[in-house]
């Protein structure tokens, strides 16, 4: 028996998505225990499920007396948060839909009876099957930037993530960021060690500035693949939540984390004059770009003001001349969807708890030098006076309903990479974007997609503008970057794959 994982299945609840042993390597001898009036509780193939023939009430209508008995019950294994024996009682507590994608603990309590001396072993049976290889009792450093998207990241955690954490076992160190570059400092001083997860409350900002925390650690490479980084979607984008648990629901994403499966994920350096910084997310110029940054005033819309500042880019058919050099993988769509197929269906290679074999050791080197050195003579150069858009990613979804890179992949260690003409025309720049909605972007012939391990881009022609690295704005002048295979570590679903239509 396994439990399933999907990255596209419907419903994230009712079918688990955790790696658990097969019925070879545990043994269920004892499938069901029998506790309080008449109540069994049995272990099911991916739920557990719960008879209890008690009466609720008597109706009677027209002389007819009718004992209407509560139905029996089934919580996917996936839901349940924890299980506790004593001598006398037995506590089960489960995560319940309360209203469409918000989720809440319930606790559900049974007295024991005959079968209290086997409810201890029927427990760690439950228990194994709730989290197959996910680490239970996470020990989690929480933190909030409560200034992010419209500002409730407190109280979204406050009210739909802490109680989860708390039903889970989770052990919370929490703290709220009080500035710009806060969390940087806070990764860097971090013990490593103490902690399993960091939580971030926000959208994509804060991850970025924890992931550049660690790097600046002595022991870098080690921080990064023992800490696993993760977030609760309380910003605009929120994107690694979207693609690490395929959800905006903070409860939801809670549940994720309890549960979630340690994953390599690919970072990438980028160096723009005597820096170097890391990114999880994306790298853009162009329309993208200035979508983002160029909006930061209206924050207040939430998401919608992407496709605000998308649009009205878009009816400007603007283009954005620079200068592109690539470290090219894959550059034929068909070679891409084989590869993408070929991971999906290998078996998941999780992180284990404490890193690998990275001790001690520092950033890794540049293996294609920075972007004060000459561009590596085997790169393919492209010079164009008329891109609309220039977007690298190392996550596939960028924001709510926006998967963008359907073919990326947390560890294969690539970027993708699309260019699209900014002469297309506005009607069918406009089906494109409807085509990231519905899963077809990737096969319209005009939408360029490579492979990468490195690449190069210099603006041309104007002065200023922006570039975006994560969400981040960061100078206009040129930049290089290079990707880094498993340096850093999440927290995901399904070990292996982010939630995202793939292509194909």
């Amino acid at each position: 028996m396994s439990i399933q994982s999907s990255a596209t299945q419907k419903s994230p609840l009712m079918a688990g998505t955790l790696a658990v042993a097969s019925d070879s390597d545990i043994s269920y001898s004892n499938l069901a225990l029998k506790v309080g009036k008449n109540v069994t509780l049995t272990l099911g193939t991916d739920a557990l499920h719960i008879s209890d023939p008690k009466v609720v009430k008597n109706i009677q209508c027209c002389g007819l007396r009718t004992t209407e008995s509560t139905p029996s019950q089934e919580i996917p294994y996936y839901n349940i948060l924890a299980a506790e024996a004593s001598e006398s009682t037995l506590s089960i507590k489960y995560a319940k839909l309360l209203l469409k994608e918000d989720y809440s603990p319930i606790n559900l309590q049974y007295i024991l009876n005959d079968e209290a001396a086997k409810a201890e072993s029927w427990v760690e049976q439950l228990l194994e099957l709730a989290y197959g290889e996910a680490q239970r009792n996470k020990r989690l450093r929480v933190l909030i930037n409560p200034y992010g998207g419209k500002g409730y990241a407190t109280d979204l955690y406050a009210q739909y993530a802490a109680p989860m954490f708390e039903a889970a076992g989770c052990n919370i160190d929490l703290e709220t960021t009080t500035h710009a570059g806060h969390a940087v400092d806070l990764a860097e001083s971090m013990d490593v060690d103490a902690y399993d997860a960091i939580v971030c409350c926000s959208g994509d900002g804060l991850p970025y500035e924890v992931l550049n925390g660690l790097a600046k650690k002595p022991n870098a490479s080690e921080a990064l693949t023992k800490m696993a980084i993760t977030m609760l979607p309380c910003g605009s984008g929120n994107a690694m939540a979207w693609n690490l648990y395929g959800t905006n629901s903070v409860s939801l994403a809670a549940l994720g984390i309890i549960k979630g499966l340690r994953t390599p994920l690919d970072l990438a350096s980028i160096s723009q004059g005597d820096t170097r910084t890391l990114s999880f997310l994306s790298q853009s110029y162009g329309i993208i770009a200035e979508s983002d940054l160029g909006t930061d005033h209206l924050r207040w819309m939430g998401a919608a003001r992407f496709t605000y500042g998308f649009l009205v880019r878009l009816m400007g058919q603007m283009t954005y001349p620079c200068d592109v050099a690539f470290k090219v993988q894959m550059d034929q769509k068909q070679q891409i969807k084989e590869h993408y197929l070929a991971y999906k269906n290998k078996k998941p290679e999780l992180r284990p708890v404490g890193g690998g074999d990275q001790v001690g050791k520092g950033l890794p080197p540049l293996k294609y030098g920075t972007i004060n050195d000459e561009v590596p003579s085997d790169w393919e150069k492209i010079s164009t006076d008329t891109v609309g858009n220039f977007y690298a990613g190392n996550m596939a979804i960028m924001s709510a309903d926006v998967n963008f890179f359907p073919a990326s992949l947390p560890g294969d260690g690539m970027m993708d990479v699309v260019m699209i003409d900014g002469r297309v025309g506005r009607m069918k720049s406009l089906s494109m974007m409807t085509a990231v909605e519905n899963g077809a972007f990737f096969d319209i012939p005009e939408v360029i997609v490579r492979k990468v391990t490195g690449y190069r881009l210099v603006p041309r022609v104007r002065e200023d503008g922006y570039i975006s690295v994560d969400g981040e704005r960061i100078p206009f002048s040129p930049f290089q970057v290079e990707i880094h295979q498993g340096l850093g570590t999440a927290l995901s679903k399904t070990g292996h794959l982010y939630e995202a239509r793939g292509p194909c």
